[in-house]
């Protein structure tokens, strides 16, 4: 078993992460590159950084050591549907020199894992978008929104910035002086917190700003609100209570009332000190107040523990996660 080795990776829109241990807990060796994921930049740039991580991790191990492996990465489902895509990423493996198998999951089921050894409970991410979903027997089940900036993703940091935004023009609109939160998004769009004479103007131009960008973009205005809010800005403070609310409500489509299973919380939104956090652990808590809360940790660890969970050499996988995990 001490010579068994077994690798992870966490595969995300701006970096890759992958990780080399024993089925001891031993890190071996750690790796890191760009975004890897064939959603955002193709199958092959995606599976290029792929296999720089890999050898990263790999630099001191030898590949034939490797039993097994776990790829985590957002839209999973859409890379195992396509055979090219998954072409690359056997390439990158082999290219790696592991001739193991290796199994793809989602990053939400990662992430839930990186926070909990337990085969059932609730995984809540709160980033750029924000999805739910229910896992049973360490396998995802029912999953509520990640529907995208267009139709969902509520509470996430897509919608702060939005909202943001939204309330600014309000401001705009009826003739107030934006309040902290929207002079600082108002400098961050158009470069001053200075309305116009005419206030339209700046209406028209916050808007032209905005739409110049993809959608997506609003969610860099989301450090803005958790700063506001921080400093107890009404307008920044609302609308965190507003995105707890809706995060909760995610959970409890899909979550029954009485579960006393974990809730995995995940997204920097969440896994940070921020306001968001906070109100969010409040309102799981008082929804679910016999359920233990947890917060994500290292996807890339955790993806190596799902391979090694399936190796029959390892007896105690829930040993061998309190060493990956020790609690706080």
């Amino acid at each position: 078993m001490s010579d068994t080795v077994v690798v992870g990776l966490d595969v995300g829109g701006t970096s890759t992460r992958a990780t080399a241990l024993t089925l001891a807990g031993e890190r071996l060796g750690t790796g890191r590159a760009g975004g890897g994921n064939p959603t955002s930049h193709g199958a092959e740039r995606a599976a290029a950084e792929v296999l720089t991580a890999l050898r990263a991790a790999l630099a001191d191990v030898d590949p034939t050591r490797v039993a097994a492996g776990t790829i985590g990465l957002a839209g999973a489902a859409r890379l195992l549907a396509d055979p090219a895509g998954r072409a690359a990423f056997d390439q990158a493996w082999h290219d790696a020199g592991l001739r193991c198998p290796y199994a793809v999951h989602g990053d939400a089921l990662v992430a839930y894992a990186s926070g909990t050894a337990e085969p059932d409970g609730t995984i809540l991410i709160a980033g750029t978008g924000a999805i739910t979903a229910q896992v049973v027997d360490l396998r995802l089940d029912r999953i509520a929104d990640g529907h995208g900036w267009l139709l969902g993703d509520a509470g996430s940091g897509f919608w702060l910035g939005r909202e943001a935004v939204r309330r600014l023009l309000a401001d705009l609109d009826t003739g107030h002086a934006p309040g902290a939160l929207g002079a600082a998004v108002l400098t961050e769009l158009v470069g001053s917190a200075v309305v116009a004479p005419r206030p339209r103007d700046t209406v028209d131009a916050t808007i032209q700003a905005v739409t110049r960008r993809p959608p997506i973009d609003l969610a860099r205005l989301a450090p803005l609100v958790v700063t506001a809010a921080t400093d107890g800005e009404p307008v920044a403070t609302t609308l965190i209570a507003e995105a707890a609310a809706h995060l909760a409500e995610s959970v409890t489509r899909i979550r029954p009332a009485e579960s006393t299973t974990p809730v995995v919380l995940g997204g920097g939104l969440l896994t940070a000190d921020t306001p968001l956090a906070t109100a969010v652990r409040a309102e799981i808590g008082r929804r679910w107040p016999q359920a233990p809360l947890r917060t994500a940790g290292d996807g890339a660890a955790a993806a190596a523990w799902l391979a090694a969970r399936d190796l029959p050499e390892l007896t105690d996988p829930a040993a061998l996660h309190a060493l990956l995990f020790p609690a706080p």
